[in-house]
């Protein structure tokens, strides 16, 4: 028996129980300012032949050596539990799973093991990632990752084996393009208290809040859901969500007053992690916009939902609220600097039978948001050919109705939907099918992208919260993974092997708009159709594992030679 170590892609997802036929990976191109990651997969070899309490299993400690220091981050990847792979037959549809099981997907920081994990004959598996730095000199920089073995019972006993893997990372002189992808995933602070067991709002929560948008940053999220009120997202008709209402709201006759502390706060601590863009809470019930959003309002002392299911969107109750509202809010986004970058949603996937509701909410608030935008996920062409969304986020599914139109602020999003054919995040598809996205985005020039679920820790339309480790499906109501890129942790959140996958799809946009200040962005759409083979579309792509990695290792090539 002895130790087996492999380097390998970041766009393998290595079960437990799998053979070690990996492709070893030892070198990679990059431009200045990237980052890399990729995989160590750790087990003992043949042990079948060992009784019955033969030693099969030993602590082994990682940790590398290089002159890249602190950008190199290690974390050790654990399973999870896909309750519902899909919700669908999916047969030839590129899945990993068709039925429950468990596949790797939450990333824990190896500092918090010590550095340690345990050696058996599964495998065990790192997850390593490299933010190379933006003044790094050019040329050939080289990452040691060790691992050595420790018998149980001998904690001060010298390594049992000890392998280096090594990874030859090439710079070349050119500098990763800043991102101009617009990237929201939305962040529920209500999730963050109720999973945390903290009251909302306590320092607890806030110090939760700036570590959980900080994960955010971290895998390429620029603009957050602001919760000026409680979002009205995926909640039961006539119920509420935990109040997580930043702008404090007093009635006083027919006025308003309105206090932006919390709001404030909220703002710096997005500030802070370099959140560039901000979204607004919807202003409207989700699905139609038939009804105002849960807000809490104080009138002679008593703090009530004043606003609701129970109050129609066009009342002229909330109408009149909406003007004072806004305005208020127009005002503060004009203090914090952030009005030209804020986004109002007005409802959120709308359908033709509602488009005269939503018509009508939209001209409400139009007038009063002065500088800012306003969006939404939909799927309907007939919105934006009305005038009434001046960003469509459109899903991915329906997007090609809209190429045509050569929408200047075209938006892009997938949900728990589609799951054949199409790029989605769910747990059981492969990574590559996750990282497709980038050079779709980029071909179609795509301004943005939205998905719903950072954090969604609830059932159903928040009936009631589970357990995102035991069930990562919403409890049966989504394709696993699809309500959350993140896992709570003891005072912490963990990211996951999907949102890392994600970066490295924004990451391929952004190499193609290096080559595109190079030789046009007609030549770099060109290499993506010839290399792939065919029309490259959001539902004809190449389905094999290495037409990522291979296609942007040509374009660093490209960008190697004309830098020179």
């Amino acid at each position: 028996m002895s130790l087996v170590v492999k380097q390998i892609s970041s766009l393998e997802k290595v079960r437990l129980n799998q053979g070690m036929e990996l492709d070893e990976m030892i070198s990679t191109t990059v431009m200045k300012g990237s980052r890399v990651s990729y995989q160590l997969v750790v087990s003992y070899d043949d042990v079948t032949s060992l009784g019955f309490g033969g030693e099969i299993s030993s602590f082994a400690k990682v940790w590398a050596e290089s002159d890249l220091g602190d950008a190199v981050r290690i974390y050790r990847e654990k399973e999870v539990y896909v309750d519902r792979p899909t919700r669908m037959p999916v047969l030839n549809e590129n899945y990993l799973l068709q039925e429950p099981g468990y596949l790797p997907d939450v990333l824990i920081p190896i500092e918090e093991q010590n550095g340690f994990f345990t050696v058996t004959s599964q495998n065990a598996v790192i997850w390593v990632k490299i933010d190379v730095p933006e003044d790094i000199p050019e040329g050939k920089h080289t990452v040691k990752l060790h691992v050595g073995t420790i018998p149980y019972g001998q904690p001060n006993a010298d390594f049992k084996e000890h392998i280096v893997k090594e990874m030859e990372i090439t710079v070349i002189p050119a500098v990763m393009p800043k991102q101009k992808l617009i990237y929201t995933r939305w962040l529920y602070a209500d999730c963050i208290a109720v999973i945390h067991n903290v009251p909302i709002y306590s320092e607890e929560h806030w110090a939760l809040i700036d570590k959980y948008i900080e994960a955010a940053a971290d895998v390429g999220i620029n603009m957050i859901l602001v919760p000026i009120h409680t979002p009205p997202l995926d909640t039961e008709i006539g119920t509420s969500r935990p109040c997580v209402q930043l702008v404090d709201i007093e009635k006083k006759g027919e006025e308003y007053e309105f206090n932006f502390d919390k709001f404030e706060r909220f703002v710096g601590i997005c500030k802070k992690h370099g959140i560039k863009y901000y979204e607004m809470a919807h202003l409207f019930s989700q699905w139609g916009s038939t009804s105002a959003p849960n807000i809490m309002v104080t009138e002679n002392g008593k703090l009530e939902h004043m606003f609701g299911w129970h109050v129609a969107a066009d009342s002229n109750e909330y109408v009149s609220f909406l003007k004072q509202y806004i305005k208020a809010i127009s005002c503060e986004l004009e203090k914090e600097g952030i009005a030209e970058n804020t986004y109002f949603h007005v409802s959120d996937e709308p359908s033709p039978d509602n488009l005269d509701r939503y018509e009508t909410a939209r001209n409400i608030i139009k007038p009063l948001i002065g500088n800012s935008k306003t969006f939404d996920a939909l799927s309907h062409v007939e919105f934006y050919e009305k005038g009434l969304v001046e960003c469509p986020v459109t899903s991915i599914k329906a997007i090609h109705n809209f190429l045509p139109h050569n929408i200047e602020n075209q938006w892009a999003y997938y949900c728990c939907s589609p799951e054949t054919v199409y790029t989605n995040s769910f747990i059981a598809m492969p990574s590559w099918r996750t990282r497709i996205l980038g050079f779709q985005l980029y071909k179609f020039n795509i301004k943005g992208f939205l998905h719903w679920g950072f954090n969604y820790y609830n059932a159903c339309r928040s009936r009631y919260v589970i357990n995102p480790y035991l069930t990562t499906s919403a409890d049966g109501c989504f394709p696993s993974g699809d309500g959350f890129i993140v896992y709570p942790g003891t005072g912490t959140v963990y990211p996951s092997i999907r949102g890392e996958i994600t970066y490295e799809a924004i990451q391929d946009m952004n190499v193609c708009l290096a080559l595109e200040a190079l030789i046009g962005r007609e030549k770099v759409v060109e290499m993506i159709d010839e290399f792939a083979g065919r029309d490259f579309k959001f539902d004809d792509y190449p389905t094999h594992k290495t037409f990522v990695d291979d296609l942007r290792a040509k374009m660093i090539d490209k960008i190697a030679e004309l830098v020179k």
